[in-house]
């Protein structure tokens, strides 16, 4: 990995140790529904892509903060090439950790929109 050195400062963000990361997080961090893109793009790209190449419907700032919350779970690693920030999805290590996760937020998209009622209603409420 090629990082970016300014001042003398090496300009890789934080990423937290997988094994420091709970459910809660992930989940929290997978609420939103722009973040759910972000890793179902990351995760069709099977490569890491620069923070400006994915078609988000927020602002740029936005979109950071976006980005900033899915590094902090744990599900990215960020790093520079050059001067453009990578972000890569932690598979392998997010895999391991919560096993059938990153495939449920892949096909999000397709089940959201196509998914049968499963015919509860809630709680006090009939089908």
């Amino acid at each position: 990995m090629v990082t970016a050195r300014h001042g003398g400062q090496d300009r890789v963000p934080p990423h937290p140790d997988i094994a420091g990361i709970n459910l809660q997080q992930v989940l929290e961090a997978l609420v939103d529904p722009v973040r759910r893109q972000i890793v179902r793009e990351l995760h069709a790209a099977d490569e890491a892509l620069r923070c400006g190449v994915i078609d988000l419907p927020v602002s740029k700032s936005t979109a950071t903060h976006h980005f900033n919350v899915l590094r902090e779970a744990g599900l990215i690693r960020q790093y520079y090439v050059g001067t453009s920030r990578m972000n890569a999805l932690r598979r392998d290590e997010v895999e391991k950790a919560f096993p059938g996760l990153l495939a449920l937020v892949a096909a999000d998209d397709h089940l959201v929109a196509g998914r049968p009622s499963s015919g509860w209603a809630g709680p006090g409420r009939t089908p």
